[in-house]
């Protein structure tokens, strides 16, 4: 049974802190290949993480589990340093061509992602030799509707993104936007149900070998959120404000008010959701962050209180 202790040593994890997601660098006899890169901000730590452990090696590939900014926002720079392929879901190809902030979800969420391309599609079902391991990509709608799992059945380990944490799993997007979700997450969990995982890697937080006690935390928030959708559009506004808040650390109280105003997603949950004015919603995010001490106040100024 794999653990944290006795991975395969062709896989190594660098668990980062919001807001980028873990980096999973692969290293095989024949190439070195890095599952997501964070988000552009760390993106010098990151190239700094994978150039250590490389110790001169090139990196070859780049594999993205989805294209949301915290996953894909170090391709460009990497790609820049080491002129590596780059592959994506193939549902996000035509969008990537075009660079369609919008239909890509940087605009929507006002987050950033500097224009990268891509060389490889990947599709469920296909197979990626990878740290002289083979993985099988496998549809993980729900948190994203093209999101992908990466798994290697020879040693029951889970790259698993955002469809499953140890406490829980992404906002779940698609149902702010009035598409099914709720039932994408389900199908999703059912399937990692199904693969006797012994290890999962996920998208943010430490790598985790309790598979079913986590499963069964998710199945209850997905039910919670399923039951009450409302809670979902507020967990997500929050969310939103927050990721903006640690990249920026201080934010004017009256921006916040602009920002509910004007970023698409947030206009979307609160015109769909919470029928709330951007004023209104601002003050409830400003109370609700320093609540529960993400943020404090500092005069007229929201700040965060992470790093």
């Amino acid at each position: 049974m794999p653990s944290l202790t006795s991975l395969p040593h062709t896989i190594r994890i660098f668990e980062r802190g919001w807001l980028s997601s873990n980096n999973i660098l692969l290293t095989g006899r024949d190439e070195a290949c890095l599952v997501d890169t964070g988000y552009v901000t760390h993106a010098d730590q990151t190239l700094s993480l994978v150039r250590h452990a490389l110790g001169g090696r090139p990196l070859d590939r780049i594999v993205n589990t989805h294209l949301h900014s915290d996953h894909c926002g170090g391709n460009a720079a990497l790609h820049a340093a080491y002129a590596c392929r780059i592959a994506i879901p193939a549902a996000e190809c035509a969008k990537v061509a075009a660079w369609d902030e919008d239909a890509l979800s940087f605009n929507a969420t006002a987050q950033q992602c500097p224009r990268f391309t891509f060389d490889e599609a990947l599709v469920p079902g296909q197979s990626l030799r990878m740290g002289d391991l083979d993985w099988l990509m496998l549809a993980a709608p729900g948190h994203d509707p093209h999101a992908l799992l990466l798994w290697c059945a020879q040693e029951g380990v889970l790259i698993s993104g955002d469809a499953l944490w140890q406490n829980g799993f992404g906002v779940v997007f698609p149902e702010l936007a009035g598409e099914p979700g709720f039932d994408d997450v389900r199908a999703t969990l059912d399937l990692i149900g199904t693969l006797d995982a012994r290890l999962v890697i996920p998208g943010h937080g430490a790598p985790f070998i309790d598979v079913a006690d986590a499963l069964q935390r998710a199945h209850g928030r997905l039910e919670m959120l399923a039951a009450d959708p409302v809670r979902n559009a507020q967990n997500a506004a929050k969310v939103l404000l927050k990721f903006l808040l640690l990249e920026r650390r201080r934010i004017p109280v009256t921006e916040v008010a602009t920002l509910c105003a004007t970023v698409p997603l947030l206009v979307r949950v609160r015109e769909r959701f919470l029928h709330m004015t951007g004023a209104g919603l601002a003050a409830w995010l400003v109370r609700g962050l320093v609540g529960v001490r993400a943020a404090r106040l500092e005069g007229d100024m929201l700040v965060d209180t992470d790093g």
